[in-house]
Parts: C-alpha cells; sequence; structure tokens
C-alpha cells in the first residue's frame, strides 16, 4: 500500500492552514510528489458543487481531510450553529464524493472534541461513545465525530477504505494567534508576548487553572498523519498525540517562564474550564503504525514563542 500510494495524487484539505502546510511539507520529506492542496479560497467544501468540482479538477486517488472551522472556548460559544454545520456538510460531502468517484483511501481528521466530557484518562477509543461531549465543544466534536460513523458504515457496505484519526490540541509555528478564535497556547502566549511589548503588568487568563489538556507538537501530527495514510487501513478510530497531559495553571507558569513575562497573573473564573481533563492513550498509533511523538513540549513551546516574536518583528499578522 505504501509505495503505491506514493505514486498516485494525494489531495489535502486545508493544506494552506496550520496543520496542512506543516503535513505538505512531511508528506513531500516523505516521497509523496502529486500533492494538490485544496483550501479556501479556490474552493468553499461546504458548497457541494466546489467539492464536485475539487474532485474533477484534481483526481486525486486519495484524500486527507484537514479543512475544519474550529476555535477555543469563546468562539465556540458564539458560533455553535456554524461549527456544526460547516463542519458537518465538509466531511459527508467530501467522503460521500471520494467513495462514488471510487478514490482509493479517505483519512478523515476527526477531534479530541469528540469524546464524552467524562471520559477515564488516558481516552481510549473504545470510550468515545459513553457519553456526551463537553457542552462548549459539542457541536464540533459530534459534527466531526460523523465522519467516524461514516467511515465505518462505507467501510462496512461498500469496502471503501477511509479511516478516522484523533488528534489531541495542537501547537506550533503558524499557530492561530487571533484571539477571536485562537486556542489556549497561542492565546496565552499572545497575551504574555503582547504584555511585554505594551508594559503592562497583568495578563487575565479563563477559568480556573484546574482543567488538564495534552498538547501536540503541529510537526509530531504531520508525521503521525502520514505515517497512518501510508500503514493504516482499518475501521477503527486512533488517537494522535504525544500521551501526556499538564493543568492549565502548570501550562500558564510554563508558557510566562519561557515568554520573560514578569507580571501578574489574574484568573476570571467566571469563564468555563471546558472539559475538565484530556489526555490520549496512544497505544494503538504506536502499535498499528509505529507512531511516537518526538518533541519535548519546552522545546515546543520555545519555537511556537520564538515563531511569534519573529512576525511581530517582520510585522506580520500571526
Amino acid at each position: 500500500m505504501e509505495s503505491i500510494l506514493k505514486n498516485k495524487c494525494i489531495a489535502v484539505t486545508g493544506g494552506k492552514g496550520f496543520l496542512g502546510k506543516h503535513l505538505v511539507a512531511a508528506l513531500r520529506a516523505g516521497g509523496w510528489k502529486d500533492i494538490f492542496i485544496c483550501d479556501l479560497p479556490d474552493y468553499n467544501l461546504v458548497n457541494l458543487q466546489d467539492i464536485k468540482r475539487f474532485y474533477q479538477e484534481a483526481s486525486p486517488q486519495v484524500v486527507i481531510h484537514l479543512a475544519a472551522k474550529v476555535g477555543g472556548i469563546g468562539f465556540n460559544q458564539e458560533n455553535p450553529a456554524t461549527l456544526f454545520y460547516e463542519n458537518l456538510m465538509m466531511g459527508v460531502q467530501l467522503l460521500h464524493e471520494g467513495y462514488l468517484r471510487g478514490i482509493e483511501k479517505f483519512v478523515a481528521i476527526g477531534t479530541i472534541c469528540a469524546y464524552p466530557k467524562f471520559t477515564p484518562v488516558p481516552f481510549r477509543e473504545d470510550d468515545i461513545w459513553n457519553g456526551y461531549p463537553e457542552e462548549t465543544n459539542a457541536p464540533y466534536g459530534l459534527a466531526k465525530k460523523m465522519m467516524l460513523v461514516q467511515s465505518q458504515a462505507y467501510r462496512q457496505q461498500y469496502g471503501f477504505n477511509s479511516i478516522f484519526l484523533l488528534p489531541v490540541n495542537l501547537y506550533g509555528p503558524g499557530d492561530n494567534f487571533d484571539p477571536r478564535s485562537s486556542h489556549v497556547i497561542p492565546a496565552l502566549i499572545k497575551k504574555c508576548v503582547d504584555a511585554q511589548q505594551k508594559g503592562e503588568r497583568e495578563i487575565v487568563v479563563w477559568g480556573t487553572g484546574s482543567a488538564t489538556r495534552e498538547f501536540f507538537y503541529v510537526e509530531d501530527a504531520a508525521t503521525a498523519i502520514a505515517l497512518a495514510t501510508e500503514k493504516y487501513n482499518k475501521s477503527e478510530p486512533v488517537n494522535i498525540g504525544a500521551g501526556f497531559e499538564i493543568s492549565i495553571q502548570d501550562l500558564v507558569e510554563l508558557i510566562v517562564e519561557l515568554s520573560g513575562f514578569e507580571g501578574r497573573i489574574v484568573w476570571d473564573k467566571t469563564k468555563p474550564d471546558g472539559q475538565p481533563r484530556r489526555m490520549l492513550d496512544t497505544t494503538r498509533a504506536r502499535d498499528e503504525f509505529g507512531f511516537r511523538a518526538a518533541t519535548d513540549f519546552r522545546t515546543g513551546l520555545k519555537k511556537t514563542i520564538d515563531w511569534y516574536r519573529s512576525t511581530l518583528a517582520q510585522g506580520i499578522s500571526a
């Protein structure tokens, strides 16, 4: 499968985005030559006609579906309907049209938000249906999880080769630092670095700091997806992550240390913490396609902070 697929066209939806850029680089480094990037503004994948045009113009044999409408807790609270509809329509229509065209493989990228709110830690793939997701991200998580249902149904009925991967929270150079939609690490880095530059003496952080999260360096995530694309061909979902957890309070303190911010941290406890704990069991990824995360968390955070500082120095919007 590996040598055969690498000689064929692979399309990456969301290929211009944060993870997409790193994945395209990983695929090229791994020997993929014919790579088609499917992204806005050329293709609006909520629109079925754009999906059909994409398949006609690219003629891919393999599709990796990264494209998603995403945000942090605040964005999720403000846009639940948009997040549900756009993610659902992209995934369902892309996979179905891929099946109709006889593509050889569809790689669906899900989200840790698909897991139940009180999933035992570490999260195991077999627990994914044992409860309702955390409320602030349930519409997004459920929309993405429908690709798992579809993937398994199409394999069962049609023999269609589709797989479903569950990445944990990503971070790294090139992340989204827009405060309206960013996730926790870029939001915290921006708060610390911007406060330093403006001479401000405090930053405000959402929640109590008690929630825990696992964070996955984006280059490691790209490696995991590339490996699964080449080597994994089963219906069972697969977690991909680093296999550790850190409290938000400890994360804030670490980013404060690495960024050099010396002011006060104010916790806004009127804001939600989100899911209480998140950490993945990554045994299946190791056993099925040999993936282990390689990047130390401090090292990854330092690279991300340095990248954000360099974009500010160059006057580029991060």
